[in-house]
């Protein structure tokens, strides 16, 4: 592997020019982009290199947002809920919020716009027995009910950006105003964003830009911090901050009934990623993808008027402009960029349909939390290089690049010669697999109540972020980004309406009980049921992780126990003996186990149904992993499955096992955990990973099932030819 250039975004910052020039060279960037906090001077734009340039639209205008306060973006937020103890209750409905982020919206009559809930009832408070007090920010509620909780549902004015909230916050950045977000649907906002953009591309000093780089759109994902100036609530999924009283009154004229503050506030949880979803949300989430792709179009096309490239921003505003919903595609961008947290999260930047090319931001983020004397972020690097390689391999970006403040970067030289390394073997990797199909030995479904829109995405509360309680799951995703497996997402409403696709060897449900992965109610539907258990019959394979199908109902709390062979104890039938205890001595699932099973958070009380249940894994009382035969298919149950390269080896194997295609499991194999194989059949080569950042022997499977052994270097990549097309 020689030296390359091309494919690489460097940032860069003003009175940087000798060492940008300097990292140009060594790292063979093409490009040059600015961050949130950072300026590209003119010497610098002058180098050799495309620009990009970073373009907030609603946002970052705080000349025009301070004349039209009116205009603000808005979000309905819950109060605390607040105990009543006689006939009246005084709720100081605003007190948990930071008050330089968000403040009430009184332009608007309470009265319309805003609910008081008795939620011991759930009943809605008639306005004529609630008042509001301005001036002390309180709802007082007259002839409530005693011992009774009640809450207020407000309409608010969102005053900071979120992002620039927290850019500010963890950089001290006390010399810059706080950036008010307006929203575009809004008579002057709108007008304002197609004015600015239009001027902004004459000028002079834009002139150099290359690609405009929206960071991103219209509406933020939902952030909100506390009166502590801390994270209260975010859903990187989060549509509540596009609401407004116009996007409530187009959409009552559309869909003829008036969204409610209960369908945006949902008792608190704010329709979180994992509720699952009602009608009214998710008719609200297509109303607005249909807004955002509309308008953000308007934008893009000016662009492309002036002859620069549009590229979004995955992050940020990017709410309504998800990507692999109906209406992104239509926006006509040229590009999108991500930050890369991974394997799982790359996949969810290069699967992106319908743009030119896909770009990864890869971490670490040259800022000072850890770019600091005494810190060494080569380690953050070699594990998210690693961690994302695998997928990459799968479904390559086209391009990849970092952010933030150089300056910070380059004082650390075995980062800058670690990133070198970096940018020459993805520029290898791409030119080698960028047009080959990778050998892929199974089709795979994730069935959930979001589907194709939540590609790659399931399970995510803050972006690429850790959560107890799903990385048990979220590891899933992480293990199949770079296995050598098709990967689809389907729906409940998908299935329902369309059937299941003819192509698909095993669907996996995955998933605490009564979340939007799992599924709730939805397996209370017969024909749900009855239609996944017909094609587990007749040969389907289906993996169920965690507290899959789970509804009580019918005296099963799986609703799929049949197939799975296993159902959970939720203690209404401790009476009834539990018989079927004794594992099996060895199973193809756990071959290649090598240390000891990590479930995550685990399951308790699982136990097994039937006789012909194979208890793979018991202890504790309960069963952690196991395989049920149903008719011509199978079941297969696991009780968690956070990321790791054994349980990645464990699921795989688990779906070959599911869809009982044993024999064809060590084709393109490493019999090696730390190892992998991706093939390129149509292209003569399949390559062999070390996937750690310590030496590896492994035997290495042709698609024949020959094998050979290999020793590889730390982090290694090699590169091998089909011989006689084996």
């Amino acid at each position: 592997m020689g030296k390359t250039t091309g494919r690489v975004t460097l940032p860069s910052e003003s009175n940087f020019l000798k060492e940008t020039q300097e990292l140009l060279d060594r790292w063979g960037a093409d490009a040059i982009r600015d961050s949130d906090g950072t300026k590209l001077d003119d010497d610098i734009k002058s180098l050799d290199a495309k620009i990009y340039t970073t373009y907030f639209v609603a946002r970052g205008h705080n000349e025009f947002a301070q004349k039209h306060m009116d205009e603000c973006q808005q979000i309905y937020l819950m109060s605390a809920y607040t105990l009543c103890t006689g006939s009246e209750v005084e709720i100081a409905f605003n007190e948990e919020y930071f008050d330089q982020q968000v403040t009430p919206d009184y332009d608007h009559d309470p009265k319309e716009w805003w609910e008081v809930i008795d939620r011991t009832t759930g009943e809605i408070v008639d306005p004529k027995n609630w008042e509001v007090d301005s001036k002390k920010n309180v709802v007082v509620v007259h002839d409530a009910k005693a011992f009774h909780e009640y809450t207020v549902s407000f309409l608010a004015y969102i005053l900071w950006d979120p992002t620039q909230m927290y850019n500010h916050i963890t950089n001290d950045w006390k010399d810059k105003p706080h950036e008010i977000p307006f929203d575009v649907r809004k008579p002057n906002s709108r007008q304002f964003v197609v004015d600015y953009l239009k001027e902004w591309l004459e000028k002079e000093e834009n002139k150099r830009c290359d690609v405009v780089r929206f960071t991103t759109f219209f509406y933020h994902f939902t952030l909100i911090f506390n009166k502590l100036a801390k994270e209260k609530f975010v859903d990187w999924c989060g549509y509540g901050a596009s609401v407004s009283t116009e996007a409530i009154l187009a959409f009552e004229k559309e869909y003829g009934y008036r969204l409610r503050p209960e369908v945006f506030v949902d008792n608190g949880y704010y329709n979180s990623t994992f509720c699952v979803p009602s009608k009214e949300y998710k008719e609200y989430i297509d109303f607005q993808q249909r807004f955002v792709s509309e308008t953000a179009k308007e934008l893009v096309d000016l662009v492309h008027e002036a002859g620069k490239e549009a590229m979004m921003f995955l992050g940020d505003n990017w709410i309504g402009t998800e990507p692999y919903g109906k209406y992104f595609e239509n926006i006509g961008l040229d590009a999108v960029v991500g930050s890369v947290g991974g394997g799982a999260t790359l996949r969810l930047i290069s699967d992106i349909p319908g743009v030119k090319y896909h770009e990864g931001r890869f971490l670490p983020y040259f800022f000072p939390d850890t770019f600091y004397e005494g810190n060494d972020p080569t380690i953050e690097a070699i594990d998210n290089w690693l961690s994302a390689r695998r997928a990459i391999m799968r479904k390559p970006i086209d391009r990849i690049g970092y952010g933030g403040y150089p300056s910070l970067a380059y004082k650390f030289p075995k980062f800058v010669d670690y990133i070198e390394k970096v940018c020459d073997e993805f520029r290898d990797i791409y030119d080698r697999v960028h047009e080959a199909k990778p050998y892929c030995g199974l089709k795979v479904a994730i069935l959930n109540s979001w589907g194709k829109l939540r590609s790659w995405h399931a399970y995510m509360v803050a972006h690429g972020l850790y959560c107890k309680q799903i990385y048990s799951y979220n590891g899933i995703l992480e293990s199949l980004s770079g296995a050598s497996v098709d990967v689809s997402f389907i729906s409940f409403d998908d299935v329902l309406e369309n059937g299941i696709p003819s192509d698909i060897d095993v669907i996996i449900n995955a998933g605490d009980a009564m979340t939007a992965f799992s599924g709730g109610e939805v397996w209370k539907n017969e024909k749900l049921v009855s239609m996944l258990r017909e094609w587990v019959y007749n040969g389907g394979g289906f993996v169920g992780i965690g507290e899959p199908t789970a509804y009580e109902n019918g005296g099963h709390f799986f609703q799929l126990a049949d197939v799975l062979g296993v159902d959970k104890e939720l203690g209404f039938t401790l009476h009834t003996d539990k018989y079927f205890t004794t594992p099996v001595e060895k199973h193809f699932i756990t071959d290649d186990v090598v240390e000891d099973f990590d479930y995550g958070e685990g399951m308790k009380n699982i136990y097994a149904l039937y006789e012909d249940t194979q208890i793979i894994d018991y202890g504790n009382g309960e069963v952690h992993m196991a395989s049920h035969d149903y008719g011509k298919g199978r079941g297969v149950y696991i009780a968690g499955l956070p990321y790791s390269t054994q349980n990645t080896r464990i699921l795989l194997r688990a779906l070959y096992h599911a869809a009982n295609k044993e024999e064809d499991f060590k084709k393109w194999y490493a019999d090696n955990l730390y190892c992998e194989v991706h093939a390129y059949p149509e292209n003569n080569m399949y390559a062999i990973l070390n996937n750690t950042n310590e030496p590896q022997v492994t035997r290495i499977f042709d698609g024949d099932g020959n094998s050979v052994e290999a020793k590889l270097e730390p982090g290694e990549i090699r590169w091998m030819v089909i011989e006689n097309g084996k």
